[in-house]
Parts: C-alpha cells; structure tokens; sequence
C-alpha cells in the first residue's frame, strides 16, 4: 500500500480546493456562453451595437408614446430580443416606464442619455445588461463547497479515524485487551505512528507477560519456603519441648536430641542463606568485587570445606585442576557456587562412592567438570535442574535434598560472569555437572 506524507497530502487538497471551483467555472461559462472563450467574439459585440442602436432609436423618436402601453409592449419585445433591460424616468425624475424592476441592482449599464426636444429635456434614459457573471459565481461557491466537503471526507478516513482507532486502542489495552488491532493508513507519519504503537504493544504484552511469570514464581517460592521452614522448625520445636518435659533423661538421649536440634538449626541457616544470596542475584543484582583469581584454588578450598562431610559417606573426592586457570571474578559468589556443586554430588552420591573434579584452560576459557557416581539426572530433572526450589522429589523431603536453590544460585553466579553452566549425565554414570567461564590470560 502506498503511503502519502502529510505535507504531499496537504499540498493534493490545497490543489483540489483551486481545481474544483475552476471546474465548476468553465462549466458553467460553457453551459451559458457555449463556448469556452471568456473574451466576448467581434460577432456578438457587432449584434449587441445593432441591437442598442435600434433601441435608442425607438425611444428617443417616440417620446410622445412613452406612455403609450402598445408602444411600451413593442420595446419590451426588442428588449427582450436584445437580452436587455431599460428605464425611463421624466424631467422631473418620476418613473414612466421600467422593463423589469425585479433586476433592479443586478444590472450593469452600458447607456445612459437624455432626450431633449425644442431645447427642453424629455426625460432621462437607462439601458443595461442582466449582470452575466451571476451563474459563474454560483458555480464556483458551489464548486468550493464540494472540494471542501470531500477533503473533509478524505481527511476523516485518511487522518482522523485511524488516529481515533488508535485512540480506542489505547484505552482496550488501559482495560487489560491485548488483542487490539491497530489500523492501517496511507499517511506515511501515522503509519509510523502506527508502528510505533504496536511495538509499544508488544513490549507491554511481553512484560506483562514477564510480569506474571515473576508472580507466579514469587507464589510458589513463597509457597515453597513456608513449607521448607515449616518442616525443620516443627522438628526442632518438637526436640526442644522434649529436652524441656523432661523426656530426654539419659545423657545419650540428651545428646542425640541436641544433635538433632543442631542438625536442624544448621538446616535453617543454610535454607536462609540460600534465600538471601537468592534474592541479591534475582532483584538486587549484586555488584560483583571483581580481582584476579586462581580457580584451582577455589576447587581446592570447596573440597575441603566439604571433606568431612564426604568422609562420613566414605566418599573420595579426586581433583584433577591444571596450573594457571586463572580468572576475573568475586572470589565469595565464585567459592559459594563450587560449594554448592560439590555439596550436590556429595549427597547425591552413595556411600564409598567417588567424585571427580577437573579444570583446565581451552582457548580463552576456563572449563571445569564436576561428576559423580550417584543416580544422575532423569530425563525430567535435565529439564528443570536449574529452576528455583526444584529438587525432583515430589515429597520434598531432605533426606538427600538441600535448600533447592543450590543449582539455581551457582548457575546464576556463573552467568554473571559471563559463562556458562550446564548439567547432564555422564556416559559411565552418574550426573555430570560441566561449566566455563572466560580466563583472565595473566601476561
């Protein structure tokens, strides 16, 4: 469809309001004259002389008749002949004859004399021509009327409705609709406009859309947090008010319920922690404290930060990181996303199992893998591994699980640094968590 520019629309209609009335002008000056010459032919200023002469004749020879109504009768007829009017008044200025007093003041005159006999003045004589331009006129008013009708039409299609169009869009999508269709226009500047709309539109519908989805994320993480503290502080109130009745008699018993109580408190700190470093990289965005950094040693500090829990599962960790992996990153969010990889594979992984963690330099990038020998991931779990609060067991319970926000917070943080972290299972077995992030060359 093509489109016109306002001004190009502009200068159409400033065209059209001269064209219309011309139009109308010439045809009705051909309707008149038939011809379209506006100059009067030698031919027809010859016939009105001849006429006008006759006409004198007549009435300055019969001054005597002027009263006379056949003689009036016999100079109407020439008048009307010659397509003219006459008047007659006195000496003293009182009428004696007038062809047609209706016309009087829509005549040009084209004679005037006087007649005088003896010396003494007859009477005064006016013959004029009906005014020929009326009907032109009224052609061309009727001519700029037209023109500004239809340019009013045309603007009300072209420039007004789309832009109320708009409008009543707007106030759908004000309204909550988003299923809105915007019109179209040959106007090159609304339909710019236009364009400008809908990519507005589109943009809302998308963070609307985004909207909802934080929402809905935001219910089920709240949902999904009462639900994890509720379980360990049902726990550990329960322990306490059997310390407090008194249940707990023997030293061992005691013991074990302080342990649990422990276990516990220490449950919760960690689900808390989870939370808070959650949230700092969900809607705070944390501002990374970027130094240069040995990954190999934040591999080496994660796995004995996490030893002793591998000891008590007989489970050996092997570390295979290579010299100079060295990168630019915040050495706190960097050692708190391996601690929770590694802590992953820790209790996922039977007893007198094994985990292997490689590092090393490809290209530009630092690569690191972290495998396995427990179950791995099922099908399901690959797809939603990384999701908030997803642990993959229907009950939620802990007794392999965590805060369900481990995966999530580690990959986060690695993204943050401009790599990247994924999760699959390894061809032998077990789950194969494998990242990089962009080396630090150290020149």
């Amino acid at each position: 469809m093509r489109t016109l520019r306002i001004r190009t629309f502009t200068l159409l209609c400033f065209f059209f309001i001269q064209l219309v009335p011309w139009i109308f002008f010439v045809t009705a000056h051909f309707m008149e004259t038939k011809t379209l010459s506006f100059t009067k032919s030698q031919p027809q200023d010859e016939l009105l002389q001849r006429h006008l002469t006759e006409i004198i004749h007549l009435i300055e020879t019969n001054s005597d008749k002027w009263r006379d109504p056949n003689w009036q009768n016999e100079l109407h007829s020439q008048l009307r002949q010659a397509k003219m009017e006459a008047a007659i008044v006195s000496a003293s200025d009182q009428e004696i004859y007038r062809s047609n007093p209706e016309l009087d003041g829509a005549m040009s005159t084209i004679e005037r004399f006087s007649v005088i006999a003896d010396g003494h003045l007859l009477g005064k004589v006016v013959i004029s021509l009906p005014k020929s331009n009326t009907v032109q006129i009224i052609a061309v008013v009727a001519g700029v009327l037209l023109a500004f009708f239809i340019i009013a039409v045309a603007m009300r299609r072209f420039l007004l409705k789309p832009l109320e169009r708009m409008s009543f869009a707007a106030r759908q999508i004000a309204a909550g609709d988003w299923d809105v269709k915007l019109p179209r226009s040959r106007i090159t500047e609304i339909s710019e406009v236009r364009d400008g709309f809908e990519v507005m539109v589109k943009g809302l519908q998308q963070s609307f859309r985004k909207q909802a989805e934080l929402e809905e994320e935001r219910r089920f993480v709240i949902g999904a947090v009462a639900h994890d503290l509720r379980t360990p502080l049902f726990a550990l109130r329960g322990y306490l008010d059997g310390l407090e009745q008194g249940i707990a008699q023997s030293p061992e018993k005691i013991t074990k319920y302080l342990a649990v109580c422990k276990e516990k408190s220490t449950q919760l700190d960690r689900l808390v922690e989870d939370l808070f470093t959650f949230t700092k990289m969900e809607y705070l965005e944390m501002k990374l404290h970027s130094k240069t950094i040995d990954f190999k040693r934040i591999l080496q500090k994660s796995i004995d930060s996490l030893s002793p829990l591998a000891r008590q599962k007989h489970i050996s960790i092997l570390n295979y990181a290579a010299d100079d992996c060295f990168i630019s990153g915040d050495m706190h969010l960097l050692e708190r996303s391996i601690n929770n990889l590694l802590d992953n594979a820790v209790r996922h992984t039977p007893s007198y199992g094994e985990i292997v963690v490689q590092c090393y330099i490809d290209h530009d990038c630092v690569k690191f893998t972290i495998r396995d020998t427990g179950p791995g991931f099922s099908s399901e779990e690959l797809q939603r591994v990384f999701e908030p609060l997803y642990r993959g067991e229907q009950s939620r319970n802990r007794s392999t699980g965590g805060s369900g926000l481990g995966l999530t917070i580690s990959r986060r943080v690695i993204r943050r640094h401009g790599g990247e972290l994924a999760a699959g299972n390894h061809s032998e077995g077990g789950a194969l968590l494998s990242g990089w992030i962009p080396a630090n060359n150290q020149d």
